[in-house]
């Protein structure tokens, strides 16, 4: 770990050893470590990288204060796995029709136009009963703030998204398969996420020429839009982890269709956020933690760190390092844009990267190259001292919206 002392700022304490962290990342962290309610340091995992107002792949614990930004617009997004009783020789040597089935069984992709071929045309009855339980304190939220009433909410529960959400099946170091996938919260909780962060810069216009970054703009604890914030963010939150639990259930029903192989699913099976705010204790206080692209890695507890969909993915035990607040990476963590990453590489490229994977080969999904992110193995080995490897996955089926 290393420590990085900020003048007029807490200091922040990161774990990149061995690997990159950009220049604009670096001073992204410093203007959030001169933030007046960061509590003790911030802490910064190895996939740390350039985000909106505060960097992805950063542990943010503040006292009676939360920024929006910092939590984003995808709140809730993270990751679900479920071991299977199914090992490599079980499934089919031509991938591409449980890959099919897959992508019939779950709506991905963005919106073009009027047309969002990411959305339910029908809602399913599971989808539907799920909504249920969840209608009741959104329409709370949406008595208070009805532009969220029209917003994709009930159409995305149960639906992956574009960019880098994906859907995988893996096979273990046993050679056991697994499904994992990766979404939040979708068109409602990034309509949530863009909400607040307005309000908030609303509520700071005269003081906003004074922050480092108008998007580290922030509601005070006791203020309305704090209250109606949480409130809003744990629905969000709520919503994502129903996502991911509907869309595995729809995985494995769509694999049971094209293997003949009858088998057990959730032998193991976890579920984490890893752009997300909760309160918790540490260091002897009650705080916000604000993981940003980061997981928590309580003593015993497992989490997902996935690589990019050519390299390999980690089911992982948290050590319980309270100096990091309890966190480890959510992923490989990206070293270009994706812009740049459509400028520097080809088709070609993409293709050679992915040869060892049933996935879409095209132009479009170039931007999530796996050259376009960090070595996972580098880090791995830079938070060793935040968890410790229970699986390694490496894909043989991906999925992209």
């Amino acid at each position: 770990m290393n420590l990085l002392e900020v003048a007029g700022g807490k200091p922040i304490k990161l774990w990149t050893q061995g690997v990159p962290v950009e220049d604009e990342a670096r001073k992204q962290l410093i203007n959030t470590a001169k933030m007046p309610f960061i509590f003790k340091h911030l802490a910064v995992m190895p996939d740390v990288h350039l985000g909106k107002g505060s960097t992805i792949g950063s542990v943010i614990p503040t006292l009676g204060a939360i920024i929006p930004a910092a939590v984003g617009v995808d709140i809730g997004c993270g990751m679900i796995a479920a071991s299977t009783s199914l090992v490599a020789s079980d499934l089919p040597e031509n991938l591409h029709r449980l890959r099919s089935a897959i992508e019939k069984a779950v709506p991905h992709g963005k919106t073009f136009g009027r047309h969002d071929q990411g959305a339910w045309d029908q809602v399913p009855a599971q989808a539907d009963h799920a909504w249920r339980g969840l209608v009741g304190r959104f329409n709370v939220i949406t008595g208070k703030y009805p532009r969220l009433e029209k917003t994709n909410n009930r159409q995305h529960l149960g639906t992956l998204g574009g960019g880098n959400h994906f859907i995988e099946v893996c096979l273990d170091e046993a050679d056991r398969v697994w499904f994992m996938l990766h979404s939040g919260s979708r068109g409602v909780g990034n309509a949530i996420g863009n909400l607040f962060i307005e309000l908030a810069q609303a509520d700071m216009r005269q003081h906003i020429a004074n922050l480092p970054d108008k998007d580290l703009a922030y509601f005070e604890e006791g203020s309305r839009h704090f209250a109606d914030y949480v409130e809003a963010v744990e629905w969000a939150q709520d919503f994502a982890r129903q996502n991911r639990a509907l869309m595995m259930q729809a995985v494995i029903a769509a694999a049971r269709q094209v293997l003949k192989k009858p088998f057990e699913a959730n032998l193991e099976a976890v579920n984490c956020h890893h752009n997300y705010v909760q309160r918790e204790r540490h260091f002897g206080e009650d705080i916000l933690v604000t993981r940003k692209g980061a997981v928590s890695a309580q003593k015993g507890q497992l989490g997902i760190i996935p690589g990019s969909m050519g390299a390999k993915s980690f089911i992982v035990r948290g050590l319980g390092n309270e100096e990091s607040f309890c966190s480890c990476s959510h992923g490989a963590g990206r070293t270009m844009s994706r812009t740049q990453a459509k400028k520097q590489f080809t088709l070609n490229d993409q293709v050679r990267a992915t040869a060892h994977v049933e996935c879409r080969k095209d132009k479009d999904v170039i931007d999530e190259i796996p050259m376009a992110y960090k070595n996972i193995d580098a880090v791995m080995q830079a938070q060793r001292e935040l968890v410790e490897v229970v699986h390694t996955l490496r894909q043989v089926v991906c999925v992209k919206g």
